[in-house]
């Protein structure tokens, strides 16, 4: 009479070394990764008496606008004519959007007009002017 051997090998996968690759991989991550600021163009901006704070950063688009005329959608330098259409794209992603004017305190405000002509004709009512606090 033969007898039948009952071998079970069991094929499974290590998981004694996966802490160590996750956190290896954590800490690749956090070297590697480079956070982008607003760099903008560089403004003297205005004083303000009273200034109060933008809440949250997601629904807000910056413009910039020195005072040779040098005009910049986040981060992106653009012709006058161009706000318009630009403006209206990020609008109708975003309904909540506000729109950031930083302009620099020698800004002509012919400049400043045409740029808020733009703004509404796109459809960009939420306007904010930026300004820092006087010392």
């Amino acid at each position: 009479m033969r007898l039948k051997r009952k071998i079970k090998t069991e094929s499974g996968i290590p998981t004694s070394s996966l802490p160590d690759i996750i956190f290896m991989l954590l800490i690749f991550f956090m070297v590697v990764t480079v956070l982008r600021e607003f760099q903008g163009l560089k403004l003297i901006l205005p004083e303000a008496k009273k200034i109060a704070k933008l809440e949250g950063n997601t629904h807000v688009s910056h413009i910039w606008a020195t005072a040779e005329g040098t005009i910049s959608i986040d981060d992106v330098i653009i012709d006058m004519g161009k706000i318009r259409t630009i403006m209206y794209d990020k609008v109708v992603a975003d309904p909540q959007l506000t729109v950031s004017l930083k302009a620099d305190r020698q800004t002509e405000m012919a400049i400043i007009t045409d740029i808020h002509q733009e703004l509404r004709e796109g459809g960009c009512l939420k306007l904010n002017y930026s300004a820092k606090p006087r010392e």
